[in-house]
């Protein structure tokens, strides 16, 4: 018998949490994330779909920040649904099952690095990362961006210190380290 173990998109058994005193940095492993793609032709049967999933479908640049699912716009008929993964292990098999075949449904699941960053100084500390205009962002705003050469989202949290990045998991080293130097740039 194989004797496997999952881990983070950092490559440890635990998320990884680095907290200073003005920014807390905490890699997010308990996501579940699915795309979401209206078939061409079915594009009204997938917005009912999301409706139903979100209570409406998320705008460009929006998210709809729901417990527990919540979605945020990627492109033209196309979002991203996430959910606690502890009970939305198989979110793409559960929305395949809700979509039908309005939709191409997608596992993002390991595809995707998440960090939450919270803080004093999360708009200092995003200035320093990417060009996204976090002092104008409110909740739920959500933009795409280039961090250390790596397409990423960021989402605005409901809280005023509260941002959430998604990035390559190939690469969440990368981002995480990033993160690292702009949060001790800050010191």
């Amino acid at each position: 018998m194989h004797n496997l173990r999952t881990v983070t998109a950092l490559g440890v058994a635990a998320p990884r949490i680095d907290r200073f005193d003005h920014i807390t940095l905490a890699e997010n492993d308990g996501l579940a994330l699915a795309s979401v793609a209206a078939r061409l032709g079915k594009e009204a049967a997938c917005h009912a779909a999301l409706g139903n999933l979100l209570g409406g479908v998320p705008d460009i640049g929006r998210t709809i920040l729901r417990d527990p699912e919540a979605g945020f716009w990627m492109g033209p008929e196309q979002w991203m649904i996430g959910a606690p993964r502890a009970t939305h292990e198989h979110l793409a098999d559960q929305l395949k099952e809700r979509f039908g075949d309005a939709a191409s449904i997608t596992e993002q699941s390991g595809a995707w690095a998440t960090f939450d960053v919270t803080g004093a100084m999360m708009r200092e500390m995003s200035e320093r990362l990417c060009n996204v205009p976090i002092r104008r962002m409110i909740a739920g705003d959500v933009q795409r961006t280039v961090i250390h050469q790596l397409g990423c989202f960021v989402i605005r949290r409901e809280a005023e210190d509260h941002i959430r990045i998604l990035g390559p998991r190939a690469s969440a080293k990368n981002l995480h380290h990033a993160l690292l130097t702009a949060a001790l740039a800050l010191a």
